[in-house]
C-alpha cells in the first residue's frame, strides 16, 4: 500500500482513502473508528479544517478534487453510538500523574492520545469550557457548541479529567504542578492574546481585538456594534470577526487588508462567504489612526493608501505607502484582528524554557518536548497562531513523546498502517462525475443569527461524492495519472 497524497497532506496523519472508502460502502462505524486513529476531533474537523488534504486530491487532475471534509461531515453525522478507540489499559500508566495545559485542539489531542496509552491525564483550563479557540474565537455558525462538547465527552469517557477554571500563571505555576508530583507537563495554552494597531486613538471604547470580540459573544453571550462597523486585518478571525458583526445587528461591515485580495491569508470559501454576506473588503489600505469625536465615541478610521513592494520573507509582497492621500472612512466600532500573541515570560513564571526566535515555547517538532525534558508544548504555543487540525497533530505528537519519556519505548500503536478491507478494483477507469456542491443557508436565513451555515448531504449525494475517490493508496492511479 502507498501512502496517498491526501494523507500525505493531513497533519494528522488520517488514512483518509480508507475512511472515505468505508463511508462510500456505508459502513460508517468502521470509517468513524479509522478516522480516530490518528484524528479524535472528526466532527470539529467535519466543519473547521482548512482541508490540506483536498489540495493535494489527484481526481482534481480529471473532474474536480474530492470534497474529503464534508464527505466527513456525513460520516460524524452517522454515528449513533460513540466509537472508542483502541485503548490499552495500564495500571502503570493509570498512577502516573500528567497533566494537561489547555484544552483546546492540540491539549484535547494529547488527552485522548495519552488516555490511549492506558494514562488518566488532568486537563487544566482556564475558562469554564472545553475548547480553546473553538469555543473562544469560532463563531457557532461555523462550529455548532454540541458538536464540540460531544468530542470532549467522548474524552472524558476515555479517562481525561477536566478541572475548569484554572488559568497557567494565575492559579497554578508549572513549578507547583511539579512539586505535586505531575512527572510530565504539555503546556497547550495557545496564542490567547490580540494585538493592537499600534495608532493613535485605539485606546477607548469603540475598539476591540478581534480575540476579546469573539470571545466577549462566544463565551459570553454578549456582543455589541454599532453601525458601521470596520474589521482590520485578512486572516479568518478578521472574517469571523465581520461576519459575527453582521449577525449583531452591524448596518455595514467593511474588512480593510494591508495588501490584495489573493495575499489574504484568510480561506477562499470563507472569504467567498463574507462577500454574499454583504461585507465589502477593501484591499491596499492601513489605518493611521482611529477618530474620535469630542464624547471621545469612536467616529470614523483616518486610512492610508498602501501598494505592494517588493518580495518579503513570507514570500509575498510587501506593503509600502502609496502616493494619494490619506482618507477617512465612517465607523463606530473598530476590530483589529491583525495577529494573536503569547505573554510566555508570564506562564513560564521562571520556569527555564528556552523560546523561538518568535518569542513562543521551543520544542522538537516530532516529540514535542522543550529544554527542560519534563515540559512539552504543541499548537499555536510552539508556532504561533496556526490550524485546528496542525494543532492535533501537534497533540499526538507530544501525547508519544510524554510516554516515551516517561517510559523509555514508543508505545504509539496507533502509527500502525491500516488496510481497510473494502472492495477496489485497480483497472477500473474512473468516471467522470463533478464534484459534488456543498449546500448553504440563503443568506437571508443566516446573517440574523448563528445557525450553522453549512448544510448536510442527503445520503445519495455522501455516497456518491464518496465513490469518486481513486484510491491512490493502491499507488495506481498516482503512479500513472501523469501520462492521462
Amino acid at each position: 500500500m502507498f501512502k496517498a497524497r491526501c494523507s500525505n497532506a493531513c497533519p494528522a496523519s488520517v488514512n483518509i482513502p480508507g475512511f472515505v472508502s468505508l463511508v462510500g460502502e456505508e459502513r460508517y462505524d468502521e470509517a468513524l473508528k479509522l478516522h480516530r486513529e490518528r484524528n479524535p476531533l472528526a466532527s470539529i474537523c467535519a466543519r473547521v479544517c482548512f482541508h490540506p488534504c483536498e489540495s493535494k486530491c489527484m481526481r482534481a487532475s480529471l473532474d474536480g478534487a474530492l470534497a474529503i471534509r464534508h464527505v466527513k461531515r456525513y460520516m460524524v453525522e452517522q454515528e449513533k453510538e460513540p466509537q472508542l478507540p483502541e485503548i490499552l489499559v495500564s495500571a502503570e500508566n493509570a498512577a502516573r500523574k500528567v497533566a494537561i495545559v489547555g484544552s483546546g485542539p492540540a491539549g484535547l489531542s494529547a488527552a485522548y492520545f495519552l488516555a490511549r496509552l492506558g494514562y488518566k491525564p488532568v486537563v487544566f483550563e482556564a475558562e469554564p469550557k472545553a475548547g480553546g479557540m473553538l469555543v473562544q474565537a469560532i463563531p457557532a455558525y461555523r462550529l455548532p457548541r454540541h458538536e464540540l462538547e460531544r468530542e470532549v465527552r467522548m474524552i472524558e469517557a476515555m479517562g481525561a479529567h477536566f478541572e475548569y477554571g484554572k488559568a497557567l500563571g494565575r492559579d497554578f505555576t508549572l513549578k507547583q504542578l511539579k512539586d505535586e508530583g505531575y512527572e510530565a507537563v504539555f503546556v497547550a495554552v495557545g496564542a490567547p492574546q490580540g494585538m493592537g494597531i499600534g495608532v493613535p486613538g485605539e485606546d477607548g471604547p469603540g475598539v476591540y481585538d478581534g480575540l476579546s470580540f469573539l470571545k466577549q459573544y462566544n463565551v459570553d453571550g454578549k456582543g455589541e456594534v454599532g453601525r458601521n462597523v470596520v474589521v482590520v486585518g485578512g486572516g479568518n478571525a478578521a472574517i469571523d470577526a465581520a461576519r459575527t458583526a453582521i449577525r449583531l445587528g452591524a448596518e455595514s461591515v467593511k474588512i480593510m487588508y494591508r495588501r490584495t485580495r489573493a495575499e489574504m491569508p484568510a480561506w477562499g470559501e470563507e472569504i467567498d462567504a463574507a462577500d454574499l454576506e454583504g461585507i465589502e473588503i477593501v484591499t491596499l489600505v492601513t489605518p493611521e489612526e482611529i477618530l474620535r469625536d469630542a464624547s471621545g465615541k469612536v467616529c470614523g478610521v483616518r486610512c492610508k493608501e498602501m501598494a505592494l513592494g517588493d518580495y518579503d520573507r513570507s514570500g509575498r509582497r510587501k506593503p509600502v505607502a502609496g502616493r494619494n492621500p490619506s482618507f477617512v472612512v465612517e465607523a463606530d466600532t473598530v476590530i483589529a484582528a491583525i495577529g494573536q500573541k503569547l505573554d510566555a515570560p508570564a506562564i513560564l513564571d521562571g520556569t527555564p524554557v528556552e523560546l523561538n526566535r518568535w518569542g513562543y515555547l521551543a520544542a522538537d517538532p516530532d516529540t514535542g518536548r522543550t529544554s527542560t525534558d519534563w515540559i512539552f508544548t504543541g499548537g499555536d504555543a510552539a508556532t504561533g497562531p496556526s490550524s485546528v487540525v496542525e494543532a492535533i497533530g501537534a497533540g499526538e505528537k507530544a501525547a508519544a513523546g510524554i510516554d516515551q519519556f516517561l517510559t523509555g519505548a514508543n508505545h504509539a500503536f496507533w502509527r500502525r498502517d491500516i488496510e481497510p478491507p473494502t472492495f477496489f478494483d485497480p483497472d477500473a477507469d474512473p468516471q467522470l462525475v463533478d464534484r459534488h456542491a456543498v449546500q448553504e443557508l440563503p443568506v437571508a436565513d443566516r446573517i440574523t443569527n448563528f445557525d450553522e451555515v453549512e448544510i448536510s448531504w442527503a445520503a445519495e449525494v455522501a455516497l456518491a461524492e464518496a465513490r469518486r475517490c481513486l484510491r491512490c493508496d493502491y499507488g495506481k492511479y498516482s503512479l500513472v495519472s501523469k501520462e492521462r
